[in-house]
Parts: structure tokens; C-alpha cells; sequence
């Protein structure tokens, strides 16, 4: 049984079962499998052998769903964009991936009205299942190809290690769909027949309508980047009375602090902490740990876990020659998860993917390390920047800012003038703030962090922030960080 004949089965055995919620409206199980069915036959009806990409853009509508599951039952992958985008990337993105056809939610609800059955063959194996596009160095946007094998080596990986509760899981829906870290609670959810929850923009900026929006909401598995956790942890009623069925926090996509990780496992007493690493090309997460008490204890930073089976992490240094344990060089990953390459791009996919050990294999730009056998995310390569000659890794001064006790969260911008770095400035999130003024505040952090860190890697301006302000992705906004300057 493959992924699609995994979900559509609980079209069958519990058609009446919610399969998304987003705002006041709900889709099931039922009208999932049979809309996106007609809208397969539709496709396969309207383009023929025309395997060309079907983009569909919305946000977070039930009928995104239905489409993404109709362009693969009629053989075709799907590119996910949000309405948040700026309509110059989304131009961008339709010209590189060539799609067929734009679907709009309408689109979707016209398209797929009949009750014809889908066409027998969907995507299979190595095709690709949907084309994700992340930002490049250059401005470009590349287009990552995830095939079936890819998503489905993913998935099997997370259903063996959560082991989610058929048909009793609601599961948080916090980044848009046209962010990989979705691709975790989405697919996770429909193949155990759970609820998708999806919260969107408007309720993510009103914090009174969010929260009362997760008291109600039954969330038992949480999945988010940590800067929206961090966000939420801000509200002192962000506790098990909130959420009282959460079972596990799922985090991917950006550093997890210590702090955040130990605030969640205090006001949650019943619930596991996990956090995870991975790029969009080697589909959403390749490792994984649960962060328990002893964790905490021994490791600050956090690990980022172990590789899941029949994937393989690698630490290599320039020549691409293996390292051994606690050296630090570029994070290399191997196995069935990785991806084929960037649509269209073959320059692209040739610097970054090669064969090893007859497996795909990425070289990831991430530095890291393995230490007692769990490995440490250590910031990306293209974030060293130089300053009075010095090269810095600004990952690096993050990590250390983060090790203070005072300290919750810490972002750090180069200060740009003329062209070039002239200092570093740090923003920070305080795990509590007393009366001390900013001045005062600063000196002590400067002086704690000199105990760690050379001088000419020491901050020269600290913002102290309640909230760190975040792209629609939730992530960090560094951008926005940046220009506060």
C-alpha cells in the first residue's frame, strides 16, 4: 500500500472523520478522496501525457488538500505557493517549474464537482510527488524535486518512531504550505487518518484569537518551528490547561534552545519534546531526538539526534574526506530521503548532489559535528562573514549568546556599512527581565560572553526584544532584524 492508497483508505473505513480544519471550515476524509479523485479525472482528461507541474495556490483552504492529492492521483506533482508570497516570486516560480495549470481554491471546488472515478495511474516510485522552491544565493528561487519514494522513506521513519494514534490525532498545522516543515504534520496526519489543523496568518498576528483558538482546538501533536513556540511560551497560560491532550512538541527548521525546550517540558509535564534536522532536499528531517531531563543536563547547545534508518550523516572537511568524531566540517547526508535535484537546474544540482555508496547524497552547507554518537547543528558555511580582518561564523556567537543562563533566544546581525561588516549586533529574547537598564544589561552579557569568545567576536550592540518578529514561513525574520538598525 503506498502513501495515496494509505490515505485514501479512511475515505472508506471513516468517511464522516474530519480531515482538516481551517478557520470555521472542515473537510472529511470522504469528500477528500472523492473530490480529489474527479479533480485527477479532470486533469488527466484536460492535459492527457502532459506531465507537467500543477501549482496550487491558496492558503491553508481545505481545497488545497483536494488539489494536492488530484495532481498526484493523475500522475502529475504539485507545487505548493501561499498567497503570502510576493507576486514577483510567484511569477518567478510558475516560469521555472513550467506548471500546466494554476489552481485557486474556486478552481478546485469547480474542477472537482463530478463523481467520476480518478484515472488508474498516479504518481509511482521515483516521480516526483510535489517541487518545493526555496530561496537561492543568487535572488532565484530553486525548485526542489520530492518523489514518492522520498516522501513515503520520510513518512514510514515518523509513523515508527511517534507511533501516532489511528484516527485520534489532531495535529497542528503552523507553517503555510509552501514551507517543507507542513509536509511533516500534512502527510503525518492524513496517513493516520488524524485531524489537520491549520491556523492561519490572521489568527498567528492576534494573539488573544490564537490562544483561544488552541484551547479549543484538541491538539495532540505540535508541530512548528521553536520561534513560534518561543512566540506562544511569551503567554503564562500557554500550559497543559491550554493544550491538555498534547502528547509530543515536534520542531524542525530552526535552532531549538535549551530554554524553549525546558519551558515546554515544564508546563507540560506529560508531553515529549523532539527536535529534528534537515534541509527541503532530503525531505523535511533526516534526524531526530527526544529532549528529556538528562538531555537538558548534559548538552547545551541541543543535538539534533540520530539519522533515521537506512539514511546515513556524514561529517566531511573541504576535500570531502570523512571526519572523525567532534570535528567540526560540513554536514553530508545520504540515503532514499534525499532528493533527485533541482527542477530544471542541473548546475545547481551537480555542485550540490553526487552519488555515495549508491546512494543520493547532499552536501547540506550546514556545519556540524557528531559527539557520542548524536549530532550537533553548528549554523550554515555562507553565515561566516569577516570583520577588522577577523572571520566570524555568526552561528557561532548565536550558540554561545544562547548558553547564558540570562539569555532565551539570540539572533546576530552583522552591522553593515559601505558594503562590509563593520560589528556585530546581537538581538536578544532574556529568559527574564528585571529592572536593570539596557546599558547595564549589555555590559553584562559583553562580559559573560568575553569569557567564551575572543574579543573581536563580541557584539558590539544588544537589542533586547519580548518576540522575535517572523516570515510567514516561522522563521526568525532577520531581514526585518536587520533593518531596525
Amino acid at each position: 500500500m503506498d502513501l495515496i492508497e494509505r490515505i485514501d483508505r479512511w475515505g472508506v473505513a471513516a468517511p464522516e472523520a474530519t480531515a482538516h480544519i481551517s478557520d470555521d471550515r472542515t473537510l472529511t476524509y470522504g469528500e477528500l478522496r472523492s473530490r480529489s479523485d474527479s479533480l485527477a479525472c479532470y486533469l488527466r482528461q484536460r492535459f492527457g501525457d502532459d506531465r507537467r507541474p500543477i501549482a496550487v495556490l491558496g492558503h491553508r483552504e481545505p481545497e488545497m488538500l483536494i488539489a494536492f492529492l488530484g495532481a498526484v492521483k493523475s500522475g502529475r506533482p504539485y507545487v505548493p505557493l501561499d498567497t503570502a508570497l510576493p507576486q514577483q516570486r510567484i511569477d518567478k516560480i510558475l516560469a521555472t517549474s513550467r506548471a500546466a495549470l494554476v489552481l485557486t481554491p474556486a478552481d478546485v471546488l469547480q474542477f472537482s464537482a463530478s463523481q467520476e472515478r480518478r484515472p488508474a495511474r498516479g504518481v509511482q516510485g521515483d516521480e516526483p510527488f510535489y517541487i518545493l522552491f526555496t530561496s537561492g544565493s543568487t535572488g532565484e528561487p530553486k525548485g526542489v524535486i520530492v518523489t514518492l519514494a522520498c516522501l513515503e522513506h520520510f513518512i514510514e521513519w515518523m509513523l515508527a518512531e511517534q507511533r501516532f494514534a489511528e484516527l485520534d490525532e489532531v495535529f497542528l498545522n503552523q507553517a503555510p504550505f509552501s514551507f517543507d516543515l507542513s509536509v511533516m504534520d500534512l502527510y503525518c496526519s492524513l496517513a493516520t487518518g488524524g485531524t489537520l489543523l491549520s491556523i492561519s496568518r490572521d489568527l498567528i498576528a492576534n494573539p488573544k484569537e490564537l490562544y483561544r483558538a488552541l484551547t479549543s482546538s484538541c491538539v495532540t501533536t505540535w508541530v512548528s518551528t521553536p520561534s513560534f513556540a518561543q512566540m506562544c511560551l511569551v503567554e503564562e497560560k500557554f500550559s497543559e490547561a491550554m493544550l491538555p491532550r498534547v502528547r509530543r512538541f515536534l520542531f524542525c527548521g530552526e535552532t531549538l534552545t535549551p530554554q524553549t525546550a525546558a519551558q515546554l517540558l515544564e508546563r507540560f509535564p506529560p508531553a515529549e519534546v523532539w527536535n529534528s534536522y534537515g534541509p527541503t532536499e532530503a525531505t523535511v528531517a533526516t534526524t531526530s531526538i527526544r529532549i528529556d531531563a538528562p538531555v537538558l543536563e548534559q548538552y547545551s547547545p541541543l543535538p539534533v539526534g540520530r539519522p533515521m534508518p537506512g539514511s546515513e550523516i556524514l561529517i566531511v572537511d573541504g576535500n570531502r574526506e570523512v571526519l572523525p568524531p567532534n570535528q567540526r566540517g560540513e554536514i553530508i547526508i545520504a540515503g532514499p530521503n534525499v532528493s533527485p535535484g533541482y527542477l530544471a537546474r542541473p548546475d545547481l544540482t551537480a555542485d550540490v548532489f553526487f552519488q555515495y555508496h549508491d546512494q543520493r547524497a547532499y552536501r547540506t552547507g550546514d556545519f556540524g559535528r557528531f559527539r557520542d554518537d548524536l549530532l550537533f547543528f553548528e549554523g550554515r558555511m555562507d553565515e561566516q562573514i569577516k570583520v577588522s580582518g577577523y572571520r566570524i561564523e555568526l552561528g557561532d556567537v548565536e550558540a554561545n549568546l544562547r548558553a547564558l543562563a540570562a539569555v532565551r533566544d539570540a539572533v546576530v546581525i552583522p552591522v553593515i556599512k559601505d558594503g562590509a561588516a563593520q560589528s556585530l549586533a546581537a538581538f536578544v529574547v532574556l529568559a527574564a527581565r528585571d529592572e536593570a537598564s539596557d546599558f547595564n544589561l549589555s555590559q553584562g552579557l559583553r562580559k559573560q560572553l568575553s569569557e567564551r569568545l575572543p574579543a573581536y567576536m563580541l557584539p558590539r550592540k544588544f537589542v533586547f526584544l519580548d518576540a522575535f518578529p517572523m516570515t510567514p514561513n516561522g522563521k526568525v525574520d532577520r531581514a526585518s532584524l536587520a533593518k531596525s538598525l
